[in-house]
């Protein structure tokens, strides 16, 4: 078996790689956090073997800054682990290794949990896929909020600088009003536009749906 130990961190990562007799296979070395280091570890990962069923990368979990290269190493077809530094620290200090932490002690404590046999769970592909979903929906969770904020503010400030306007359309928040805010923040500036070019700025962002007429009100009601 051929077991990799990788202490990961936002811009590089530790590695240290050793077979089952506990022989060193490379010296301690490091990656960037980039494809090229990716690819890198990967090349020599497959100058040892090509049966990556013989083969165990552990990993610790250190939140957003693991993800591109877990996701890397699982669309390789390693089987990967990621372990909680808690128990990174517990096994370091149970083999009474040298109390100073740096990051080649870590990434050869995790080679050695690898040997040990310690209960772990591989990361499938469905896992990574789990916690890609995961992430995604409070991104949009905080979105969804964020949207509704300026929407708030949006409404708040029409209400303010011509709050006529609501009386024209079914709502403030669509692409035709957007589109006229945009280009004419203020009543002021609508009422003095030009009726052709508020009819066509209308009528491009409506899709056709209001004309001249709709122009015309709105104009009418800002001046």
């Amino acid at each position: 078996m051929i077991y990799i130990g990788i202490d990961v961190a936002k811009d590089k990562h530790d590695c240290f790689i050793t077979n089952s007799e506990g022989e060193a296979l490379f010296n301690s070395f490091i990656i960037p956090n980039s494809a090229d280091g990716f690819n890198d570890l990967y090349q020599k990962i497959s100058s040892l073997t090509n049966d990556f069923s013989n083969v165990k990368v552990g990993l610790e979990a250190t939140g957003h800054y693991n993800y591109n290269l877990l996701g890397f190493l699982i669309d390789k077809g390693l089987p990967t682990f990621v372990i909680n530094p808690l128990h990174t620290n517990l096994f370091r200090k149970s083999l009474s290794l040298r109390q100073t932490k740096t990051d080649k002690v870590d990434a050869h404590t995790i080679a050695l949990m690898m040997m040990s046999g310690v209960n772990l769970q591989s990361y499938s592909d469905t896992s990574y896929h789990n916690e890609e979903l995961k992430s995604l929906t409070r991104y949009r969770f905080d979105k969804v909020k964020e949207r509704a904020k300026l929407k708030t503010s949006v409404s708040r400030l029409v209400n303010i600088l011509f709050p006529e306007l609501e009386k024209f359309v079914p709502t403030l928040h669509m692409v035709s009003v957007y589109s006229l805010l945009a280009e004419l923040p203020s009543s002021s500036q609508i009422a003095s536009c030009h009726l052709t070019h508020l009819t066509k700025l209308l009528g491009t962002a409506s899709k056709g749906r209001y004309g001249k007429e709709k122009a015309m009100e709105i104009r009418n009601a800002a001046r």
